[in-house]
């Protein structure tokens, strides 16, 4: 794994309708969906950052690129295929992202279809998206009570039942609870310091936030190593920039998922109050980890991640450097 690009997208990370912070508790073990729904899968494609693009239809015409957002809790169209479609206009709504809330416009769309899932109504902010070949963003707001299935390798998106995990070889069956809608795993930690870790497959890099990477810090100077970090530039999937400094974490554990010298970006993000994360170490986990894996299994019914090891040394020792 290597970072070529000083300019990064590191993707929406929260959707137009954000949940009031006394709604970000753990839920109940086992959730339902509303209404039944057949399976959907789907060959996807990628953009020039790795992203996992659906082909999605609205209105009958199509398909069009989205892009599948695990840190969005509601899905967006880009501004340029609003007004192509003439989409119907909605209120204005406010988007918040990694790096702060803004008022956007948004539209109402009449019939948007991913696989053999409908909704009818759906209503989406209209966002000025950067990265081309991105036509929108599919939020978990499609995954209630669902099991979704990312295979990074057979580039594949399943969207099925919730369903028990019962752990196989390489494979690791970590729990999580719901915050927001996304999945946050619980059961983690940092060199023995317990932490945070929400699976965000719309951010190309992994981020931490200022808590985390004082453990960091506090290691380095514990051993008598400190490191000089290099600053990054990044921009949002909207277009908005922002700086980030490389760290890199000596030994992180995600259930019975060791994973050694990880690569993440510290910036002191906006996303992390949203989660109610700003005062314990916290990390995101971008693309640029979850494509280590064959597959990575997000259930939001039984509120738990499952990781698929293709080849289990490669995620031992990570690469040192930027290359």
């Amino acid at each position: 794994m290597s970072f070529t690009r000083r300019h990064a997208t590191a993707g929406l990370v929260a959707g137009a309708a954000v949940l009031p912070f006394s709604q970000a508790a753990a839920q109940a073990i086992v959730e339902t969906p509303d209404v039944e729904e057949p399976p959907a899968g789907l060959d996807t494609g990628k953009d020039g950052y790795e992203h996992m693009l659906a082909p999605v239809t609205i209105n009958g015409q199509g398909p069009f690129q989205f892009l599948m957002d695990t840190g969005a809790n509601t899905s967006c169209v880009s501004r340029a295929l609003a007004d192509k479609l003439d989409l119907t206009p909605g209120p204005a709504a406010n988007v918040h992202t990694v790096v702060g809330v803004r008022q956007r416009p948004s539209v109402v769309i009449d019939h948007l279809q991913v696989g053999s899932r409908t909704r009818k109504k759906v209503k989406a902010a209209a966002l000025p998206f950067s990265s081309e070949g991105v036509d929108g963003v599919l939020g978990v707001d499609w995954l209630k009570g669902q099991r979704l299935v990312m295979g990074f390798k057979t580039r594949r998106l399943e969207i099925t039942k919730s369903r028990e995990d019962r752990p196989d070889k390489d494979q690791v069956v970590v729990p999580a609870r719901r915050r927001l809608g996304q999945l946050t795993i619980v059961d983690a930690d940092l060199s023995g310091s317990k932490i945070s870790a929400i699976i965000d497959s719309g951010a190309q890099l992994t981020l931490c936030n200022a808590p985390l990477r004082k453990l960091v810090l506090d290691r380095e100077r514990r051993k008598g190593q400190p490191m000089e970090h290099q600053k990054v530039k990044l921009e949002t999937l909207a277009g908005e920039p922002f700086t980030g400094e490389m760290l890199y974490l000596p030994f992180v554990r995600l259930g019975g998922l060791h994973l050694g010298n990880v690569p993440v970006v510290y910036a002191d993000m906006h996303v992390f109050d949203i989660w109610g994360l700003k005062t314990t170490p916290a990390l995101v986990i971008g693309m640029d980890l979850l494509t280590q894996f064959e597959t990575v299994s997000l259930d939001f019914g039984r509120s738990q991640v499952r990781f698929d090891i293709a080849n289990p040394q490669s995620l031992q020792a990570l690469p040192s450097k930027l290359s």
